[in-house]
């Protein structure tokens, strides 16, 4: 009977990653798919450049929840808390979110990265390793502007974060960290010949705080 439960806990995981917040919140709310626009990506990233903060923060925000939530449903599986097994029943619950939002079954089977929702997941498993990773793509994207290469160098920080900082000895949360990063090579393989050839789109916060900020007034202004 348990493993009827497990096998439950993964489905359910990958039904909650399949909400596809960046099309639904394009289509309810600014009767735009941003699968057709930008870089046509369904996720965060693209929602900030289509549709702007505010959206962007939203999608953002509910991906990253996806993740954090799919890793909860660990709880129902009696693995006993922390062990290696319980580590690795996380890892499969958040592979099964990050195929949902990749691969969602509510919209056809197109749409992101699973940026946010790797996140979302990492958080729940290591937040300390995490946050550092973190930094490192908010440094990265400080710096140069690019989403898309914050999210790799982030992704490549983690494992040595854990490692080298936090002296993590867990084999499953070490492999899903390498995993990690391969999988975000995998999804921006296209963002990466960009980069190459220098076509990548840069990401600008405060332009797009104006931009956000002068809809507004806009809107408000109108009779």
């Amino acid at each position: 009977m348990i493993y009827i439960v497990r096998i439950l806990l993964v489905v359910a995981a990958y039904l909650t990653g399949s909400v596809p917040t960046a099309v639904w919140v394009g289509k309810f709310f600014y009767h735009v798919d941003v699968r057709e626009h930008g870089s046509k990506n369904a996720g965060a990233t693209n929602t900030f450049r289509v549709l702007g903060l505010k959206a962007g923060l939203i999608v953002f925000a509910i991906d990253l929840l996806k993740g954090f939530l799919a890793t909860q449903f660990v709880y129902a599986s009696s693995f006993l808390p922390h062990t290696n097994e319980w580590v690795l029943f996380q890892i499969i619950l958040g592979a099964a979110a990050v195929a949902g939002h990749i691969f969602p079954l509510y919209a056809g089977f197109k749409g992101g990265k699973g940026v946010a929702t790797l996140l979302g997941i990492s958080l729940a498993i290591h937040p300390w390793a995490t946050l550092c990773s973190f930094l490192v793509f908010v440094t990265v994207v400080w710096l140069t502007r690019y989403i898309s290469l914050g999210s790799i160098t982030g992704s490549f920080a983690y494992p040595f974060f854990l490692i080298f900082l936090f002296h993590v000895k867990t084999p499953a949360l070490i492999i899903y960290a390498c995993i990690i990063f391969l999988l975000l090579v995998v999804t921006h393989r296209k963002n990466i010949k960009r980069l190459i050839r220098g076509e990548e789109s840069k990401f600008y916060f405060r332009r797009k705080l104006m931009e956000a900020q002068n809809k507004k007034m806009s809107e408000t202004s109108r009779p």
